[in-house]
């Protein structure tokens, strides 16, 4: 069981709030740094103006115009489902701001590599375009800009992760992480950083009369919701602003045909989609199709408007998802053993950990850093061969890097390539989460310069791992409103976590449910009535303790149309008699 220790956050001063605001949502608010329900709005009408974020009014020119002359548009995004979704934004979006020809081509894996290359160029050269815009994507592309720029297109990329120390040679590039740049926030996603660039060519549009002006582009933030969520930015108040919107839309019953689509074969209900399901049930099935297959898949989900050809799609996704829990399960067992052998014979955990199997999918790496990163609580970088004819020694591999707070994992590969000029073939990524690909033969050496690198960044405060609660709860606090209320105040997510509780718990009863998960019947040390809880994964072998510490969230189980309170637990341990 991995060890936690229990931080409990301080609200800060609760200021003004209306009668209705439970006291408990405001107290976590408070945690979050929101004193008073003025701070707590999220009205699109307050998102940061799209002029403040530089290039864009360069780039929507350059738009208008390839409207205005009928040109042939291209878009081309990541694989993952920030990519898709801004690529299904910058189609649909760009469609109802008059443009005609607009088409998209997404890289795929192994054929093509990351982002706009040189490979991917010469397939997009078939569709003559005039103009090519990248999101999410295209800030470390600089061969593939360059070679989309000497076959005479006009080169728009749109991107938010972190530029190198040169940026590509495109007509405009819109990114709020560009050095200088005046956007408020640096947590946009790249879909959102497409959106905004669609209102700004919208609002261009409309002082000049033209028909695109009157576009509701509010159709958009379905998707604009789904891929910022799953890229896990911070969602401070302009993403959450964003999010926000985008889920009520789709409560509404307002999402996409292939949103709504996509909820069905979750047996999720899109009256109550939180930014969780977005998380965990909507995000992996978009996403598989870029690991495994081709995400073309899931792009043409999120533009069809066909029910029937939408659902059609979604259940290929789910499908595709399927498959990829079972490569990851077994891709995630072995990762773990390669980490557990590096701890035997009683040899510390090093700082971080550099994990290979040339068996392993390049597409999934990814997910395993994850795991990794979870269990172990140090920065994780796994890799694979970049296609599977890759296994030879001469061909590269792709490695996928996961962070752990306090350590930037982008800017620790920056320092590792400064000292080691050319070990890293090429690198990209944010403070949580980075990509790179290097020879078969520079593993070694690689792993050798990175753990050192981490060990001279990383403090040892850093490498404790803690488990951050909004305190405990009273008696009269365990409702089946407060559970309500706190589901319908997110989204929650990254930079703004969900509520979380922890307390002392008698176990009255428990019940195995399949064969890792644990429901049980809890009775608070502090009084009250008996509550029901579920512990997904929680089952370690043998029965709980009679008295259990529990960090849980308070949640709802919805079942045949009736709705009751239960606990979501996410960490639980032997209550000691202090506690």
């Amino acid at each position: 069981m991995t060890a936690f220790e229990i931080v409990r956050r301080h609200s800060a001063d609760v200021g003004e709030w209306p009668e209705h605001i439970p006291p408990l949502l405001r107290r976590v608010f408070g945690a979050r740094g929101i004193a008073d329900h003025q701070q707590a709005q999220l009205r699109l009408a307050q998102l940061h103006p799209p002029e403040l974020l530089g290039g864009i009014g360069d780039a929507a020119e350059l738009l208008i115009a390839a409207i205005a002359r009928d040109a042939v548009i291209v878009i081309t995004g990541d694989f993952d489902c920030d990519g898709a979704t801004a690529t299904a934004v910058a189609v649909r979006g760009l469609r109802l701001l008059g443009a005609r020809q607009v088409r998209f081509l997404v890289p795929n894996r192994s054929t093509h590599g990351y982002g706009l290359s040189p490979a991917l160029v010469r397939d997009i050269a078939v569709m003559s375009p005039s103009v090519v815009v990248t999101v999410d994507s295209g800030i470390a592309c600089h061969a593939g800009v360059a070679a989309a720029k000497a076959m005479g297109w006009q080169v728009i990329v749109t991107d938010h992760h972190l530029p190198g120390a040169q940026l590509p040679v495109a007509d405009v590039i819109v990114n709020p992480n560009c050095d200088g740049d005046p956007f408020p926030s640096k947590s946009l996603a790249g879909v959102g950083v497409m959106f905004y660039l669609l209102l700004e060519v919208r609002r261009r549009l409309r002082e000049r009369g033209a028909p695109g002006g009157a576009a509701d582009l509010s159709s958009l933030l379905d998707l604009v919701a789904i891929g910022t969520v799953a890229d896990m930015v911070k969602l401070d108040h302009n993403n959450r602003i964003l999010v926000a919107a985008g889920l009520a839309r789709i409560r509404r019953g307002l999402g996409n045909a292939g949103v709504q689509a996509l909820i069905a074969v979750t047996g999720r209900e899109s009256t109550h989609l939180s930014s969780a399901d977005i998380g965990f049930a909507l995000a992996p099935r978009l996403n598989a199709a870029g690991r495994l297959e081709d995400m073309s898949i899931g792009i043409a989900c999120l533009l069809s408007d066909d029910p029937a050809q939408a659902r059609e799609l979604a259940t290929q996704l789910d499908a595709i998802n399927a498959e990829r829990r079972v490569v990851q399960q077994q891709m995630v067992d072995e990762a773990e053993s390669l980490a557990a052998a590096i701890v035997l014979d009683g040899d510390a955990l090093p700082a971080a950990l550099c994990l290979f199997d040339p068996g392993w999918h390049p597409g999934v790496v990814g997910l395993v850093a994850s795991r990794l990163k979870d269990r172990w609580h140090r920065p994780v970088l796994a890799f694979a061969p970049a296609s599977p004819e890759a296994e030879r020694s001469d061909r590269p591999l792709r490695g996928s890097a996961r962070s752990i707070p306090g350590f930037h994992i982008r800017d620790a590969l920056a320092l590792v390539d400064a000292r080691h000029p050319g070990m890293i073939e090429r690198f990209g990524g944010h403070a949580m989460a980075a990509g790179l690909s290097l020879a078969h033969d520079a593993l070694s050496a690689f792993s050798a310069a990175f753990t050192e690198c981490a060990a001279h960044m990383l403090e040892p405060a850093m490498l404790a791992q803690q488990l951050e609660t909004d305190g405990h709860l009273q008696p009269d606090e365990f409702t089946l409103a407060n559970a309500q209320a706190l589901a319908m105040a997110g989204p929650w997510g990254q930079g703004f976590p969900e509520p979380l509780f922890d307390g002392v718990f008698e176990v009255l009863d428990w019940k195995l449910l399949g064969e890792r998960h644990l429901r049980m019947e809890l009775l608070p040390a502090a009084g009250g009535a008996a509550i029901t809880a579920i512990h997904f994964g929680g089952w370690r072998g043998q029965p709980p303790a009679a008295t259990l510490r529990v960090v849980y969230q308070l949640a709802i189980n919805r079942y045949r149309g009736r709705e009751a309170l239960q606990l979501i637990i996410q960490h639980c341990e032997q209550a000691c008699a202090s506690s």
